[in-house]
């Protein structure tokens, strides 16, 4: 068969576009492709959520895939293998209740077990604002949204409008930098969920505490805002706990849950 050009384009230029505006309003809207995003698009899309992940980077996965200091193998303990069983992500025990995972394996099977799931990936998007909407003042401030741009424009300073996207629940999986709850800081006018009404920052590294600080920080720290992962415990003032990973897993399933809970109660 000859191959034509114009054929190729068209179709790439048409399904994307098909699959952008079936995109513009969602369920959960997730900031970040690291595994905790990836977790929580998956049990949300297992939940028949309407669910799109926006990732700034052209590739999805955040730390995982360099393991620790580029040794591709990440560490996981009984519960969060838990995680990587229901997922067929191949662990291997290296003492009792420790697991290695391989990390390519893991960071792989994790995009491609979300997107069969049918969540969506928008990768080299970046969000630059949300969406705020206040009934009653500033204290009843929420966020319906995201604002977005390319990657591209961002990295070049372009003076170049965005485009916006809602979302009836946004989560912020973007690790360290927690970089949504830093701009609804900025922008709301409004105290975030948090002991001091701001993000409170990330502590240096305790992966005995942080394992657990991770699960238990996430929740929603803005109305209609989930945090998860590093960006959990950075938003309310926890320890990072380096390459083990079975937190990160677990706190993308116990967003999703909580999430899936409270769409399903209204």
């Amino acid at each position: 068969m000859k191959l034509d050009e114009q054929i190729i384009t068209k179709a790439i230029i048409e399904r994307f576009t098909q699959k952008w505006i079936d995109h513009l309003s969602l369920d959960v809207a997730i900031v970040g492709g690291g595994p905790s995003g990836l977790v929580a698009a998956y049990y949300l899309a297992k939940n028949a959520k309407k669910v799109a992940i926006f990732e700034r980077k052209l590739s999805i996965g955040g730390g995982m895939w360099g393991g620790g200091m580029m040794l591709n193998e990440i560490v996981v303990q009984d519960e969060g293998k838990k995680v990587l069983d229901e997922l067929h992500i191949s662990t291997h025990p290296v003492q009792t209740g420790y697991y290695t995972a391989d990390a390519v394996e893991a960071t792989t099977t994790l995009a491609s077990k979300a997107c069969q799931a049918g969540a969506k990936v928008f990768n080299l998007m970046s969000v630059e604002d949300v969406i705020i909407r206040q009934a009653d003042g500033p204290e009843s401030a929420r966020v319906v949204g995201l604002v977005v741009n390319w990657t591209a424009v961002e990295k070049a300073e372009l003076h170049v409008d965005p485009l916006t996207v809602h979302a009836r629940y946004t989560i912020d999986a973007t690790g360290h930098a927690t970089e949504l709850m830093h701009i609804i800081q900025k922008k709301s006018g409004s105290r975030l969920l948090t002991q001091t009404g701001k993000v409170m920052g990330e502590k240096s590294l305790w992966a005995e505490v942080a394992e657990h600080s991770t699960l238990e920080n996430t929740r929603e720290a803005f109305p209609g805002v989930y945090v998860t992962g590093m960006a959990a415990n950075a938003t309310f003032g926890s320890y990072r706990m380096g390459p083990i990973f079975g937190g990160m897993l677990l706190s993308g399933k116990k967003a999703a849950e909580l999430i899936v809970q409270r769409l399903e109660d209204k």
